[in-house]
């Protein structure tokens, strides 16, 4: 087979290594791809939103197979290109990709259909979001409606922050398109986790959950970011609460969307809050995590050519899904000053120095013509380790990640540190700021030594 994942991040990465594991494979391609994705398949210089250039490229190369990465392309259509160009393609369909495209279409999917999900509403007058917080109680979560690559989220702890934040969105248009409605949401306190599914619009197959950090900085300090760094499984998380999840709520979300007319295939990615032991869905994603896609992909024992392919063909039921028992941490390395304006064409020095049973997926990385891996965007790189449990993976992953260098480069020192302290619940609802410190202090004199 030959197969084109779609997409140049380090998710696209990790599916792209995983892909070529299987011996059905024989050639990968990735668009545009990254250094990473360079060293183990092809790269075609080609943007993922090239839809009809991207169609020529599967025709001259006699693709088997489209993965379909990004949340973009997703909404874009590009399922509903490839199929009508007979190209069989992993991923919804615009319309199905509507429940993360839109917020909104989520809620009112979830409300419809009587699926645990957080208390909000949904907003397209300015006016009557303002006049809605001022009945809520603080804090309070405001969303975008629309995608805005993992930055559309404000946790408001003011009312003049709640009213900068709607401002921002519905007025000034700060995020385009995307701050057409806003969705306000309760401020729920709990241990929040995701859980994604294969499904081909009848059966769904959860992975491994996991838990990712959004926050910028240590114990969550500073603005949203796509993601600094994830593990799985969380320890609280029990199998027995993964069939809850998919009984009471991914299944019956794909049982939904085929009710409303638009079946939904590929991935179904569930980003859950448990509230004394009940999981509520805070939002859904239409497409693999970033990074947890890094941090459960190393654990799947099964080919996932042979799910991916069950889901397109709609047999999934067939298919027998296993994972491995063992854990998995992923830390990533940012350029100074991400989320926010960063530099990037500098040299990533030190990869060939992390140990062979470490893994590095790729994003924000690019080929010079000497060979060098330079960076090329904020998020560069995801430095990846299984052990046989969270605490030696974790190990493994910071033994390494001192070994990379690039100018400016950042990454948190706290990633999967209160799983193994035992601390499962969001920082925010801890003691307090002293306690965090404290622990950010220890945490550090603890890498140091490493």
């Amino acid at each position: 087979m030959k197969i084109l994942v779609v997409g140049g991040g380090g998710r696209e990465h990790a599916l792209v290594w995983k892909i070529a594991q299987s011996p059905r494979v024989e050639r990968v391609y990735a668009t545009p791809g990254n250094a990473g994705t360079a060293a183990i398949a092809e790269n075609l210089d080609l943007r993922s939103t090239d839809v009809e250039d991207l169609g020529k490229a599967c025709k001259e190369k006699s693709i088997d197979l489209v993965v379909v990465g990004p949340e973009a392309p997703l909404a874009s259509g590009m399922v509903d290109y490839f199929d009508s160009l007979g190209i069989p393609v992993f991923g919804p369909t615009k319309a199905a990709a509507q429940i993360e495209s839109s917020k909104a279409f989520a809620r009112n999917l979830m409300e419809k259909y009587g699926i645990p999900c957080v208390k909000g509403a949904v907003f397209s007058s300015y006016s009557d979001a303002r006049e809605y917080l001022r009945g809520q109680c603080l804090p309070v979560v405001i969303k975008a409606d629309g995608l805005a690559a993992g930055k559309g989220v404000i946790i408001a702890s003011s009312l003049a922050e709640a009213d900068k934040a709607l401002s921002d969105i519905m007025q000034a248009k700060v995020l385009g398109s995307a701050g057409g409605k806003v969705v306000i949401d309760e401020y729920l306190r709990g241990r929040e986790v995701s859980l994604i599914a294969f499904t081909d619009g009848k059966t769904v197959s959860p992975m491994v959950p996991a838990c990712d950090y959004k926050k910028v900085g240590d114990y969550d300090q500073g603005p949203n970011t796509g993601g600094m760094g994830g593990y799985s499984p969380p320890s609280f998380f029990s199998a027995g609460m993964t069939a809850q999840v998919a009984n009471d709520i991914l299944l019956p979300t794909v049982r939904a969307m085929a009710q409303e007319g638009t079946p939904y295939k590929g991935v179904l990615y569930a980003g859950l809050m448990i509230i004394d032991e009940k999981p509520v869905v805070l939002e859904f994603n239409a497409r693999f995590g970033d990074p947890e896609t890094q941090v459960i992909l190393p654990l799947l024992k099964t080919d996932l050519v042979d799910i991916l392919m069950a889901v397109v063909r709609g047999n999934l039921e067939r298919a027998k899904v296993e994972w491995n028992s063992q854990a998995c941490v992923g830390v990533v390395m940012a350029s100074g000053g991400y989320p926010g304006s960063y530099k990037t064409g500098f040299p990533v020095r030190g990869l060939d120095k992390v140990a062979e049973d470490v893994q590095v997926f790729h994003a924000g990385t690019k080929l010079g013509n000497e060979g060098t891996i330079y960076t090329d965007g904020g998020r560069v790189l995801t430095v990846v380790a299984v052990g046989k449990d969270v605490a030696e993976a974790r190990e493994k992953v910071y033994r390494n990640i001192s070994s990379i260098h690039f100018q400016g480069h950042y990454y948190r020192k706290d990633i999967a540190l209160r799983e193994i302290d035992g601390i499962n619940s969001e920082p925010s609802a801890l003691s307090g700021r002293r306690t965090a410190k404290t622990r950010t202090q220890n945490d550090r004199a603890e890498h140091d030594k490493s």
